[in-house]
Formats: C-alpha cells, sequence, structure tokens
C-alpha cells in the first residue's frame, strides 16, 4: 500500500565543528519520504520555489517518489540555517527564510485522495486538518509535530488529535503538552485527547510506543559517529509509516517493528549531511541493521 507524506521541502545550511554545507536538501517532508520509499510507494505534497535545484527532484525520483503533489512557486525555497555544538543534542537557528512555504495550500492530486497511509509530517496543525479535509477515509493517519505548534497552535493540535491515529512527539514536547514530568503518565493522557497510538521520540535513547496492547520500548540504533542529525526524527517516522504500510497482519505488532525499521533508517540519516546517506543507502542494510538491531536487544 502507498503512503501519502505531506511536509516542508527545504534547503537547509548546516554547520558542525568540523564541517559545513550550504543548502542541503531538507524538510520534514524530504526526510520522510525517502525513508519511506525504502518500503512502500510514496506520494509526496510540497512546494518549491523556481530556485530549487534539479538535482534534487533527480534524488526524489532516483527512490521513486510521485511528484505529482509537489508544487513550484515562483519566489525562493523555505531555507533553514543551523549550527550544531559539539554535543550535537545542541543546536541552534541561524536563519529561517520561508520563501513560497509562507503561503503554502497542501493540495492534492485527485489521485492522492485515496491514499490508504498518511503522514502528516512537521508542520502546521492547520496544514494538516486541510489535508485531512481532502482525503477519503484513509486506513491509518500519522501526525508529526513541534513545540513549535504547541506554543502558537495548540488550540488547532487539539482538534487535530481527534482526526489521527497516531501522534508523533518527543520527550521534551509531550511534557509541554500534557504538563506532565513522566512520559509513561504523559502518553496516557495523549490517548484521552484521541490517538490510539502515542510514539514518544527520546532521541539516541530510542523510543517509546504506548498502544492498546500496553508499551513498547525500542532502543535507537547505536553508532559511533554522527555527521549530522538533521531530519532523524522524520527519517524515523518516514520509515516507520513505510514499513507499517507494506506489513501484513496484526496493526499493534506490526507497528512495533516498524519502529525498528525506523530507528535502523534515522541511523543512516545521521551519518552523513542531508540527505548524502540516505540516499546511497539500500534495503539489505537496512535489513542487516535490524537483524543486529534485534540482536543487541536479544536476552
Amino acid at each position: 500500500m502507498s503512503v501519502l507524506v505531506v511536509g516542508s521541502t527545504a534547503l537547509d545550511s548546516i554547520k558542525t565543528p568540523k564541517a559545513e554545507n550550504p543548502r542541503l536538501l531538507g524538510g520534514s517532508a524530504s526526510h520522510a519520504a525517502v525513508a519511506a520509499s525504502f518500503f512502500a510507494p510514496v506520494k509526496l505534497v510540497g512546494i518549491v520555489g523556481d530556485d530549487f535545484p534539479a538535482k534534487y527532484l533527480r534524488l526524489y525520483e532516483r527512490h521513486g517518489v510521485d511528484l505529482a503533489g509537489l508544487q513550484r512557486a515562483a519566489g525562493s525555497t523555505f531555507h533553514w540555517a543551523g549550527e550544531y555544538e559539539v554535543n550535537m543534542n545542541n543546536r541552534r537557528t541561524l536563519k529561517t527564510e520561508l520563501g513560497v512555504f509562507e503561503t503554502f495550500q497542501p493540495e492534492l492530486p485527485a489521485s492522492y485522495r485515496q491514499t490508504p497511509f498518511v503522514l502528516l509530517a512537521n508542520i502546521a496543525p492547520a496544514l494538516q486538518h486541510h489535508v485531512l479535509d481532502q482525503m477519503r477515509r484513509p486506513r491509518f493517519v500519522v501526525a508529526d509535530t513541534m513545540d513549535l505548534w504547541l506554543n502558537i497552535a495548540l488550540a488547532d493540535l487539539l482538534r487535530l488529535l481527534k482526526r489521527v491515529d497516531a501522534l508523533v512527539l518527543n520527550d521534551h514536547e509531550a511534557r509541554q503538552l500534557t504538563k506532565e514530568d513522566n512520559v509513561i503518565a504523559a502518553a496516557r493522557k495523549i490517548h484521552r485527547l484521541g490517538p490510539r497510538f502515542v510514539i514518544v521520540k527520546k532521541g539516541e535513547h530510542g523510543s517509546l510506543l504506548s498502544g492498546p496492547q500496553g508499551l513498547f520500548l525500542c532502543p535507537a540504533y547505536p553508532l559511533e559517529k554522527v555527521v549530522d542529525p538533521t531530519g532523524a526524527g522524520d527519517s524515523f517516522v518516514g520509515g516507520l509509516v513505510g514499513y507499517l504500510a507494506a506489513a501484513r497482519g496484526n496493526l499493534e505488532a506490526n507497528l512495533r517493528r516498524a519502529m525498528l525499521y525506523g530507528s535502523v533508517t534515522a541511523s543512516f540519516c545521521c551519518e552523513g549531511f542531508g540527505l548524502s546517506r540516505t540516499d546511497k543507502t539500500r534495503r539489505e542494510e537496512i535489513e542487516a541493521r535490524v537483524a543486529r538491531l534485534r540482536a543487541m536487544a536479544a536476552l
């Protein structure tokens, strides 16, 4: 089954203590779509300006991403610049230039509206609502969010939670949303807001799934060296939804396995700037790392 991914398509300028790379392909939809493409056909909805490099369109196409929903507009593509410290858990934004993304309204081609699996990647909740208004009874909807929307669009986000099957957010955001210090208590509160499944990302410490069958802890794939963590969270959720769309059988059991695949897909993202390492990844490499991750977690 195919996956619809809606989110930001951007150019990222990334600086670390060891290197600097300008105007790389980035954005929540870009990372998520490429990650999902390892497992299932992907349809991408986003917007780019007339400065968007053709080589990045070719990157999408190499991964079989359907670009019928990618809007092209006169103006500049969304540009984000950030700098990481030696501890790559710490970064600061240097520049945010919205460009054509400022007026983005996701419009779905008719062929996209019956897509069974929907990933509402990290964009404003109002835009996520607009996508769902155009859909025809999707089988499974996952929404990603961030602290910005908790601060400036909380009412829209709370309404959205009643319309999605799963919410993905990090541990800080879970605490902010629920006013609970404990992430397990926070997940239980989020269930009462609507989603059957809650996935709490904890960075290098893995992720937590809360669902009808209880809790599941997924480890992060351990890396000796992180080159650039930008997009890792989007790669995690993209890999997760892509695997879920291709799987058969019990939904919650598949979701637990999907988290392992998402974790491994995110690990490849961290090994290169932007999408450079993910672009070169092969499905066999993903399967090998999943097998190693399973072995590490076995008793």
